[in-house]
């Protein structure tokens, strides 16, 4: 009896034996790599290639034999992709092949490096997929493409925003299965975006399934090197259910890059801040949501409101303004924005405080404006519109009202109402007006010949 399993065990021994000098003569048999290389072989590898992404159809280049398990092509193309991947362009591919893959009826790839390459992504809603009929002898055949990883040190990340081309280009990206979907890791690089200043990536992980878009984490600044750092997580529903909820929260962010072009040399500063925003949709009229801003650092500099104001004060220190406080909050829930806990300030100068809403594009709102006393002066009477003394400032209450795009107040009415009392006072503010005039027609000071004559 112990023979017997002897003489089995040895049997088994050798068929195994024998069985893997065959498998290592095939692998590198030249019979293999001509069937590899040959025209066979990659259309199969297309249609294989463009199931396992999702595409109808992909074309790759001309495919070269370079070990027993690896080969190489220049170039692998698809377009109108199924599912998270809409086109897909790779150039310089290098796979990997896993035999081990073929007894479990896959062509399992563990390593793919990509040269560069661009990829396209979109939304996409699940549809069934389509069941081709196959020959009998396929349950023998691998029926599946694995690619454990897809590595590219170079990739262009796109998709359509606003009608535009959006994306991370130059991206170092890799891409790994979940489940019948792909997640993808990008790191640097440079995100560009309508209605955003261009930005470096830092990190991005995502992942787009048929019923989620999840964005675990996005790590971006203007400057990579910086302290300054925007992050945001999100999930949104591409199913029955589309709501949204998206968080962030920016450090060290300067405004400057985020303003309209009119608006970039007067102020300057550097953000903080968060915000969620959430719905039942990604549609605006669905959303709500709520935030805080904080600027350093803040700069207000030659804006025509401040000139005037500094020309009527006689106070050139108006016209630029270094800010101690400037910081609000918000939450919105539309049509209608709430802004609150507004501060505003530059010690010894002005403070700004109160609330203001938004609803439509009806304004309202009440805020109390303080100024030190000396800044005051050209105000015949100050403190009956000023009347309220409080932290060294003088302070008086503005009511805001009429729409965003003709706001009003009730602060000039009564400074108006100063002047009828007091028309002295009136005409030498009109005569301040008067020599300002001149001195910017002429230079110097207009009334210094009459001096000499004295």
């Amino acid at each position: 009896m112990r023979r017997k399993l002897l003489i089995y065990s040895a049997a088994v021994a050798i068929f195994f034996l024998i069985a893997a000098g065959i498998g290592v003569a095939v692998f590198y048999s030249p019979l293999l790599t001509h069937y590899v290389e040959s025209n066979a072989f990659r259309t199969a590898m297309e249609d294989e290639t463009a199931k396992g992404l999702h595409f109808p159809q992909g074309h790759y280049s001309p495919i070269r034999r370079t070990s027993a398990f690896a080969a190489q092509s220049e170039s692998f193309q698809a377009r109108n992709g199924e599912k998270a991947m809409k086109s897909l362009d790779g150039r310089g591919i290098t796979a990997t092949f896993d035999p081990l893959g073929v007894f479990v009826r896959q062509w399992r790839f563990t390593d793919v490096r990509v040269q560069s390459g661009e990829v396209e992504i979109q939304i996409y809603k699940a549809h069934p997929d389509t069941v081709v009929p196959k020959p009998w002898f396929a349950i023998f055949l691998p029926n599946k493409v694995y690619l454990k990883r897809i590595e590219t040190p170079q990739a262009n990340i796109t998709w359509r925003f606003r009608g535009e081309r959006a994306g991370f280009f130059g991206t170092q990206l890799l891409v790994t299965p979940h489940g019948t979907d792909f997640e993808y890791v990008a790191t640097s690089g440079r995100l560009k975006m309508a209605l955003f200043p261009d930005l470096d990536l830092r990190r991005a992980h995502l992942l787009i399934t048929k019923t989620l878009l999840t964005i675990y984490d996005i790590d971006l600044a203007s400057d990579s090197g910086s302290q300054e750092s925007i992050h945001a997580q999100a999930n949104a529903g591409i199913g029955r259910d589309k709501s949204v909820d998206l968080r962030a929260n920016f450090n060290q962010v300067p405004i400057r890059s985020w303003l309209p072009a009119e608006w970039k040399e007067h102020l300057a500063g550097n953000a903080f801040g968060d915000l969620h925003w959430n719905g039942k949709d990604p549609k605006l009229e669905s959303s709500s949501g709520k935030g805080s801003l904080r600027v350093n650092s803040g700069r207000i500099d030659n804006l025509p409101v401040l000139e005037k104001l500094a020309e009527l004060a006689q106070k050139k220190s108006f016209e630029h303004l270094a800010l101690n406080d400037c910081s609000l909050s918000f939450e919105w829930k539309y049509p209608k924005i709430d802004i609150n806990k507004i501060g505003i300030e530059e010690r010894g100068k002005f403070r700004i405080e109160g609330e203001l809403s938004i609803e439509g594009r009806r304004l309202g709102g009440m805020i109390r404006l303080g100024l030190t006393r000396e800044y005051l002066d050209w105000l015949p009477n100050p403190e009956q519109v000023f009347s309220r003394k409080q932290n060294g400032y003088l302070w008086t209450n503005v009511r805001l009202f009429g729409t965003i795009d003709d706001p009003g107040q009730d602060l000039s009415p009564r400074i108006i109402e100063l002047f009828k009392q007091s028309p002295g006072a009136y005409f030498r503010l009109l005569f301040r007006q008067f020599e300002g005039w001149l001195k910017k027609g002429f230079g110097g000071d207009p009334f210094s010949w009459a001096r000499r004559r004295k």
